[in-house]
């Protein structure tokens, strides 16, 4: 199983082609909507892109179970392109791809996805670091990027914190404030007006009340160097220029801050080449961090997100029922045959079906995930069918008054036949499944399970029940076997 690859839930079969538009935090919404323009430009020209539609400012609307929207944000867009069918989804989607690499939006950090079945998580790889201190958070997701970018199985990794923007600190002189009759709060409103804008009063628009909002005009208002020139009104009706009673500086600082559990967090994702899986690159990635983990400050950590995370948890809530699945299994198993040891060797034929999985999924190419798992359990129960028929037959040869040695052989003869066609039966039943992109995996793992599982049930229950009840054949039957003339 070590050589299997591993998933949680496969990409959807949906046509769609989702594009994400991330400008620095802190855009406005003009400029996010001058990039994305450029994208709609571009797939206007595209004969696979049939509708296309953009949100800027926040994420489409949820018209897929399993997708998160995104929260309002000025600096974001997303455009949902529709292809008719998988293979125009692929060609653009590569395409789209080569053209951002050349520079079709060089101001924003573009993402082109496609959707996926399971639970919503944004990046199929991601690292959270988390601690208190905001600049070594930034130091320590910086070594946590550079290895993630630095390894081939990686593509767009960014951190959703973001780089440092500038901005804009008045520092006030109180003093000339009090001499001028103004207060801080004064000066704070004063400048929302004219940087903002303040509604100052409204009008009906057919049914619709719109506020009308008052402020500078954009030449001055987005003209940093300008903005020292604006001027106040004092206590007695005077105009005061802003640059005699305060300092206007341009400084760093970070965009977002976010947090988990009140804990400083960035989470450095990022996407994986084609043909990789996540549970694989995550895996692989953690390895390349070690070393970086071992020298974590104290109060420091960083801890695995993405698809694995959301493995996990699935996993752990299937953990609690197991317990309950086998006892459930062995109880009915000891209903019927009514035995303790028989009991517990039907129950150690189970895993048998394993030996003919991992060289399917090998042989095709197929990941192991949930939905393999699912059919892992399944495929449990149809071998243990087999070995609970095989030993009726083994039991009811006895009471017909077959020596031990011969009611096994004749048992295994017997039912043979009807347990193979059986079993042939259910894989080409399971052939259809195959083609099926969220049900693939499973029907590879039945078809291959129940063949091999068939096959070894018929060789290895009659061998292990001839040993477990320690039945040997008689001298005559041993040289009739050796000498069959």
């Amino acid at each position: 199983m070590s050589v299997v690859k591993k998933q949680f839930f496969p990409t959807s079969d949906r046509p769609e082609v989702l594009v994400e538009v991330q400008m620095p935090y802190g855009s406005s919404i003009e400029q996010t909507s001058a990039a994305t323009a450029k994208v709609e430009a571009w797939l206007a020209k595209q004969k696979e892109a049939k509708i296309f539609t953009s949100y800027v400012g926040r994420g489409a609307p949820r018209f897929y179970l399993a997708m998160s929207p995104e929260l309002p944000d000025p600096s974001f867009a997303k455009i949902v392109i529709r292809t008719d069918n998988q293979q125009e989804r692929d060609a653009l989607k590569v395409r789209l791809r080569q053209a951002i690499a050349n520079g079709l939006v060089p101001e924003a950090q573009v993402r082109v996805t496609q959707l996926v079945f399971g639970p919503p998580s944004p990046y199929p790889v991601a690292f959270r670091v988390m601690g208190s201190d905001p600049d070594k958070l930034r130091a320590i997701a910086a070594q946590v990027k550079a290895v993630m970018r630095a390894s081939p199985m990686m593509r767009t990794v960014n951190t959703d914190w973001g780089p440092r923007v500038a901005a804009l600190h008045i520092t006030l002189n109180q003093d000339r404030l009090q001499a001028f009759g103004l207060s801080s709060s004064a000066v704070a409103q004063q400048l929302q007006f004219l940087l903002t804008g303040i509604p100052v009063t409204a009008v009906r628009e057919d049914i619709r009340s719109v506020q009308v909002v008052a402020r500078a005009a954009g030449g001055v208002r987005l003209d940093p160097a300008k903005i020292n020139r604006f001027t106040l009104e004092g206590s007695a009706g005077q105009r005061v220029s802003l640059s005699q009673v305060g300092t206007v500086h341009v400084r760093m600082e970070d965009p977002i801050l976010r947090r988990r559990d009140r804990t400083p967090t960035i989470t450095v994702r990022g996407d994986i080449a084609n043909g990789l899986q996540p549970p694989d690159v995550s895996a692989a990635i953690l390895k390349q961090l070690k070393p970086i983990i071992a020298k974590l400050p104290d109060d420091y950590r960083i801890e695995e997100g993405g698809a694995i995370e959301k493995s996990r948890k699935a996993s752990a809530a299937i953990v609690p029922l197991l317990p309950i699945m086998i006892a459930a299994t062995l109880l009915i198993i000891i209903l019927q045959v009514r035995s303790m040891a028989t009991m517990l060797m039907v129950f150690a034929t189970s895993p048998l079906g394993l030996i003919g999985v991992v060289p399917t999924l090998l042989l095709f190419n197929q990941p192991f995930g949930i939905n393999a798992l699912v059919g892992l359990i399944a495929l449990s129960g149809i071998v243990m069918r087999n070995t609970l028929i095989l030993v009726g037959q083994i039991k009811h040869n006895a009471e017909e008054g077959l020596a031990p040695f011969d009611a096994v052989v004749e048992a295994t003869v017997q039912r043979a036949r009807p347990v193979i066609l059986t079993a042939l039966a259910a894989i080409f039943a399971f052939i259809p499944l195959t083609y099926s992109v969220f049900w693939g995996t499973l029907a590879y793992t039945l078809i291959g399970g129940t063949f091999a599982g068939t096959i070894l049930t018929l060789v290895f229950l009659p061998a292990m029940y001839s040993i477990w009840f320690k039945i040997r054949p008689t001298p005559s039957q041993a040289q009739s076997a050796v000498n069959p003339d």
